[in-house]
């Protein structure tokens, strides 16, 4: 009962928003986040449970793929382009739930 006590709710992603300028993430509480960007890509490392994705955006007129990758450590969510991408995010409650709006742009 002690660990139950000690041990915090595993934060989980609920939802995915694809947005003109890259993704809205649900969550159902604040995730720790880590930002980084590798070699032209965009990542960030999210202290959540979460399903594994996959898709597409247009930012302007180049395609932009994403992924979310599952971890022991969490879900990676990892942006490339044929041009090196940069990005910022930002996170904010909202209806009751967290969440965090990541904007890419291009190089």
């Amino acid at each position: 009962m002690l660990g139950r006590l000690t041990t915090p709710e595993p934060v989980h992603l609920e939802q995915i928003e694809v947005r003109e300028d890259g993704l809205a993430l649900w969550f159902d509480q604040e995730p720790e986040v880590q930002a980084e960007e590798l070699e032209g890509a965009y990542a960030l490392m999210l202290g959540a449970d979460g399903q594994s994705a996959r898709g597409q955006l247009t930012l302007g007129t180049a395609p932009v793929s994403w992924k979310v990758l599952r971890s022991t450590h969490g879900v990676m969510v990892r942006f490339v382009a044929a041009r090196p991408l940069h990005g910022e995010w930002h996170g904010a409650a909202a209806d009751g739930r967290w969440r965090l709006e990541v904007s890419l742009r291009a190089e």
